[in-house]
């Protein structure tokens, strides 16, 4: 069985959904279809759990109203060869508007807002079942929200995963499954959803329970490409990336993938492939245990970057001088990405600064703290083995006239890490890809 999950994108209209449906139709069954809210609505359900916070009633309604119209309007295109799905369908939407309406007299909560954006997928899933039933395919609509849970730590819960699922894939046997993405519940029962990577990340935890041939990741872009093509023209995409660049990648800014929906994937050996609902044919991003042995494969930039650092000449040769830094951090539950060190200072960097001020405080204690915003880590990815010689030659030529802030190289054999502010960064992407790809002869 394959894993196939479509985004918002893919299913942010009827005719997406139906396109949808195409590719499908010319897959070998069974399918697991997970789908993910039509495009825009999860925003709207933001919008509409910030106006009932903020007391904003006149907003609220203009949210719901507008999701209203736009899964009225994708059904009455949908299903309007069949008026007993139709109607079927718009008694669903009625009930979910009237659910979201309900809101408005509640006093507003964290758990009542995870039960509001947990509509946009119930909603999507919904309407492209009824559309199955329209050309009369064995299909069944299973609830995320029966068999994906996470534990106490908010991970999810995988032996659960599997078993609940498993079991009702035995006792419902159809040719293609269709389920929700990134809603599941929490170790108390309650709705809830994965954050992290969202519907990528119901695919992989899927695929890795019911041992899938495949996961497939549709999207709006072939692939993951070799440089951000928003910035620079003509990228490409790779063909073949291992677990570890594509995650690498993702980490450092490639948006077409997160991260964190790579790990059960990678843990259960279930290959990952990134297609383009937009372009079925093209071949895409297949990403495996293996890698294509080429030096450089891709470049990727993260922005929202906060560099620190701390100087003290109590540093040198003081052990558990690190350790101690790091506690600072990890009592502010905050990651960091990249570390440089030397006898008297050390220099990291932060993606989140909810906690800067605080965390600086605690900082000053070990001496000196210089804080530098608005920075950009740029991250080249490929096979970088230590004894091979030359591989920061074409590296730093590309940068010769750009200032570096940290460098980061020998943590991973797959990336080496750049920091520069941020205003450098176009010019920076540009440089490295005409360096690294102007004369690009094999795109794999």
């Amino acid at each position: 069985m394959k894993v196939l999950k479509f985004g918002g994108t893919s299913v942010g209209s009827a005719e997406r959904m139906r396109s949808v449906a195409s590719i499908i139709a010319q897959e070998q069954k069974p399918l697991m279809i997970v789908l993910s809210a039509m495009s825009g609505v999860t925003n709207r359900l933001v919008d509409l759990s910030n106006a009932l916070k903020a007391g904003h009633l006149g907003l609220a309604r203009q949210a719901v109203a507008d999701i209203e119209q736009k899964h009225r309007q994708a059904a009455e295109s949908l299903l309007a060869e069949s008026p007993a799905l139709l109607q079927e369908a718009l008694t669903y939407i009625a009930d979910t508007i009237q659910l979201l309406t309900s809101s408005f007299a509640m006093p507003w909560s964290i758990e009542l807002e995870k039960i509001l954006l947990a509509q946009g997928e119930l909603l999507s899933t919904h309407l492209f079942y009824f559309y199955t039933r329209t050309l009369n395919w064995d299909s069944r609509l299973l609830s995320a929200l029966s068999f994906m849970r996470t534990d106490e730590h908010n991970e999810p819960d995988i032996n659960y995963i599997r078993r609940e699922l498993l079991g009702q894939l035995e006792a419902h046997p159809a040719e293609v499954y269709i389920t929700q993405g990134y809603i599941c519940r929490n170790a108390k029962d309650q709705i809830d959803n994965l954050r992290r990577g969202g519907s990528d990340y119901t695919a992989s935890l899927v695929g890795a329970a019911i041992g899938a041939e495949e996961v497939q990741i549709w999207t709006d872009i072939d692939g993951m490409h070799n440089n951000d093509p928003r910035i620079v023209p003509d990228t490409f995409p790779l063909r073949k990336l291992s677990f570890d660049e594509a995650a690498e990648l993702a980490y450092f800014g490639a948006k077409i993938l997160h991260p964190a929906s790579i790990l059960p994937a990678q843990k259960y050996k279930i290959p990952v492939r990134l297609l383009n609902t937009m372009e079925p044919q093209a071949p895409g991003t297949l990403i495996t245990d293996e890698s294509v042995e080429r030096d450089i494969k891709a470049i990727a930039a993260k922005d929202g970057i906060t560099a620190i650092k701390i100087k003290s000449s109590r540093m040198l040769l003081a052990y558990g001088f690190l350790r101690r830094v790091f506690e600072v951090f990890e009592r502010y539950r905050t990651p960091i990405d990249m570390i440089t060190t030397s006898e008297v200072a050390v220099s990291l960097t932060i993606d989140d600064d909810t906690h800067l001020d605080e965390i600086v405080k605690e900082l000053q204690a070990f001496g000196h703290v210089e804080v530098d915003k608005e920075q950009t880590i740029v991250c080249i990815v490929g096979n970088f083995v230590a004894d091979k010689p030359g591989v920061g030659v074409g590296i730093f030529e590309a940068l010769r006239n750009i200032p570096l802030r940290m460098i980061s190289y020998g943590g991973s054999p797959h990336n080496i890490s750049l920091l520069l502010d941020t205003r450098y960064k176009k010019e920076a992407l540009l440089a490295l890809n005409e360096h690294l790809f102007k004369a690009e002869p094999a795109r794999s």
